[in-house]
Parts: structure tokens; sequence; C-alpha cells
């Protein structure tokens, strides 16, 4: 039963109306950190490295490591392929897309003060923190239960007038739920026996807006300081769908469902880290991030339900029809607050002459402090389901770069802990990745490969009493980057 309650406390599914579920405020918290290829193909271990703009979203010290000026810009082709498996079958689903994961500008400036400090620098731009685009196809056999059930179990004890607008009402309308004089309902699918089949296209990313300032004191301590303003664009449509493709329900073929949510919100942060040098072939770096609080986080959806029934031509008479029924939902909106976990940082990096380095990142992050919270709706509920569902992470990217005259060969892995409590799911991303550089005195061109594997397991619906088996998902994803660089003096 405990279980059953988490589950139900994370469920990707909205019932009686649209609100937020825990699952939504893991989804925005976290962070697989994109970049530079540079960054990328050293597996994101870059905290205690530096000169490189995605320091100033990991370590902002890093940046203190600049000497010269830079404009960086980084193209991405991303794709991601998605295993389903549901009731023994298997689908599959994929999407492509091509995107920008870092766009910065860094000036430089010679301080020669005497007192220590020799350079001050100012980056500003943009670095990519996680991207959404993917395609979910889910399909299987259940011969136990329909979604219909939730919908009856929902509505039982409600008149038809208090239903919500949203997928009780509209199935209603649709003659999907029936209600006695009781007000309990029934549905044309009794008893399961139906193909389920889900599809979840989903769009968007979080990129961070940022603010960075840094100073390199003596070339043995290094200071920065980043105002990060991440924005959220996330699109998602589902559409949901049971079929009798075995002819065996009387009055019934088909019917689905569809939600089309848009969310967005802008937020601010503040990182903080140092790095030091104590000599030439060891650095060692720490970062704190505050939580990230989006003060404008609003919600826009929509529902459309439709269904395929054999119905009474009329009401006075016996003959039936087969007839198409859709309802469209009115669109709703609305605005609340998100609160993400703190994250602290510790890096190493050790170094042989200017030839390469082997750098480790270690990053703790905390899911279960997230919290929602709006002036006209209580949270309380959801975030104390946030608090037991999810864990604290720990978090491990490992890199390694070689330098042969102007070409440089990178490798890395990363490995994200689950955030799920008391082993509900997995959710673990591991990533391997690579790249190739080739630097002269006025530019450089960087490549990276990642590719990144996680598994999960996914509820099409459930309540307290009707839970279906879940869906096993397994999610490969492929990122292709290039990086060019100019430099500045």
């Amino acid at each position: 039963m405990k279980r059953i309650s988490i589950i139900i406390g994370i469920v990707l599914i909205s019932m009686t109306s649209f609100a937020q579920y825990a699952d939504d405020a893991l989804r925005f918290s976290q962070v697989y950190y994109q970049g530079t290829a540079r960054s990328m193909a050293i597996g994101g271990a870059i905290g205690a490295i530096g000169a490189d703009f995605s320091s100033a979203s990991v370590n902002p010290a890093g940046m203190g490591l600049f000497r010269s000026g830079e404009f960086s810009i980084s193209p991405e082709v991303a794709s991601r392929n998605i295993s389903s498996v549901y009731n023994g079958s298997l689908s599959t689903g994929s999407r492509a897309v091509f995107n920008l994961s870092n766009l910065g500008y860094v000036m430089v400036k010679p301080l020669g003060t005497g007192n220590g400090w020799k350079f001050f620098q100012f980056g500003m731009g943009m670095n990519r923190l996680n991207n959404f685009n993917s395609r979910n196809f889910m399909a299987g056999e259940n011969v136990e239960n329909s979604k219909l059930d939730v919908y009856a179990e929902l509505a039982d004890g409600d008149p038809v007038e208090k239903l919500d607008d949203f997928e009780l009402y509209p199935a209603w309308e649709c003659y999907l739920i029936n209600p006695d004089d009781q007000n309990y309902y029934y549905t044309p699918v009794p008893y399961g026996g139906v193909l389920q089949q889900q599809v979840i296209n989903t769009r968007g990313s979080i990129n961070e807006w940022l603010f960075s300032f840094s100073g390199n004191y003596n070339d043995k301590l290094f200071l920065g300081a980043t105002i990060g303003l991440p924005y959220i664009r996330y699109y998602r449509e589902t559409v949901y769908s049971e079929f009798d493709v075995a002819d065996t329900i009387p009055y019934f073929d088909n019917w689905s469902t569809s939600e089309n949510l848009t969310t967005t919100g802008w937020g601010i942060n503040l990182k903080l880290g140092a790095i030091a040098k104590p000599t030439d072939w060891l650095r060692i770096g720490a970062a704190f991030h505050t939580p990230t609080y989006y003060w404008s986080m609003s919600d826009r959806w929509f529902t459309n339900t439709s269904s395929y029934l054999q119905l009474y031509e009329n009401d006075s008479t016996d003959e039936l029809i087969w007839a198409n029924t859709t309802y469209g939902s009115p669109i709703g909106d609305f605005d609340y607050h998100l609160s993400t976990p703190f994250k602290a940082i510790g890096s190493i990096g050790l170094f042989v002459g200017a030839h390469g380095f082997i750098s480790a990142d270690y990053e703790y992050a905390n899911y279960s402090t997230a919290k929602f919270s709006a002036r006209s709706f209580g949270y309380a509920d959801v975030n104390s389901n946030i608090k037991s569902d999810f864990q604290a992470t720990h978090n491990y990217r490992v890199g390694t770069e070689w330098r042969f005259s102007n070409f440089s060969f990178r490798g890395g892995y990363a490995l994200y802990s689950s955030p799920y409590a008391n082993s509900l799911n997995d959710g673990k991303l591991q990533s391997f990745s690579g790249g190739i550089g080739y630097r002269t005195r006025d530019y450089s061109i960087d490549f990276a490969y990642v590719q990144s594997l996680k598994d999960e397991d996914y509820y099409m619906y459930t309540t307290y009493n009707i839970t279906p088996n879940p869906v096993s998902n397994s999610y490969k994803t492929q990122s292709f980057v290039l990086t060019l660089k100019c430099y500045i003096d």
C-alpha cells in the first residue's frame, strides 16, 4: 500500500483537475549540464579546469582562468530513442532536434594593481541545462482494467454538473461514463480487454542565461560568481487511446483523450565558486548553487476526448447506431512558483604539464527539498509527496584531455544517481562522451559526441484501487555538438 501511495504521488497524470505533481518538480529541478563541446566531451567535469564558458554554470571560478577574451557558439543535433515494454509488447519512439547548447562572450581585463589581483573577467551568454525533446510510444493489451475505471471511481458520488471540466465531464459527454440513480458510474468497458496506447510528444528545454564575474589572484586562487536566469520552455502533447481489437466488447469500438500542456517560467539563482592552485599539477575547486526560484511559472492546457460507440439513435427508439462523439474542454491556465534544491560541487584536476589533465566532479543535490507555492492554492500535500518520494543524489563526472600539437583528444563519463526514494523507480542516468579539438592563436573548433542511457518506469494511470502494470522505458540520447570559438586579445 505504501508503494501504491508513492506511485500516485508522482505519476504523470491529472485526474480531477489539472495541478502540479511531485514529478513536475523533479523534471524542472534536474540539471544535465550541456554547454560547450569541450565540456561535454570530458563528461561535464569542468569544475576545476576552467577557461571554458561552461564553467559559468558549474563553477564560476573557472572563468577566472581566462587570460584573453572569447566568443563561443555551440550548435547541437540531439536525438532521443525510447524503447517501451508494456505487458510484454515492445514499442519504440524517437525524436531529433537541432538547437544551441551554448552561446557566450567573455571579456578579460588585466589589472596590474600590484596587490596580487592579475585579471578580472566578465562573461555573459547562455548554457543549456536540460533537453525535453522526445517521443514516447507505448502500447499493449490489458485484460484487467481500463482508464475509464479510474474515471468512474473518481466520479462516483458526484452529480454530472460537479464533474471536472478537463477529463470527467468530457468523458460523460462522450458516453464513456454514465451515472445510475445514486450517481455511481459505469463504463462501456466493464472488464478491460482492450489494446491501450499512449503517445507522449515533448519539446523544450531549460536554457540558463547568465552573467558571470571572476578574478585571478596571483595565479593561485580564482574566485567567481554567476547570476543565473534559467528559462523553462516545456510543451507536451499526450494522446491516450483504447481499442477493442478483438471485437469482444459489445457496443464499444474505441475512445481516446488528448492533453496539450504548455509550461513556461523564468527563475533566478546565484552560483559561487573557488579554485585553488597549490602547485602547477593540482587544482581543487568548490562551488555552491543557491536554490533556483522560479517566480513566473505558468501552465496553459486543454483536453479533447472522443469515442466511437454504439448508441441509441434517440430517446424514443431502440435502434442502435455507431456514432463518433467529440468534446473539447475549455482552456485552463494557472500561475505558480517553484523552488528547486541547492547544489554543492567539489572538483579536482590533475595536470601533466601542458600535455593534458584528468578531472573529476562530485555534485550533491537533494530533490526532496523542492517546493511549489502559489497565492491562490495550497501545496501542502504535493510538497509532502515531494519530501517523501525523492531523495538526495550523488552525481559523479570524470574526464580527460590530452594535447598533441594543435589537436586535443577528450573523453568522459558521468553518473547521475536515482532521485527516487524507497527504490520506487530507477531514473539513474549514465553518459559516455568523447571529442576532439583543434586550436590556433585566433580560433578553435571542438567536436563532442555524448551518449546517455536511462531506465525508468511509467504508469499510464493509477488510483489506490486501480493500478496497471508499469511501462518499462529505456532512454538512449545522443548529442553531436560543434563549438566554434574566436579569441579576442
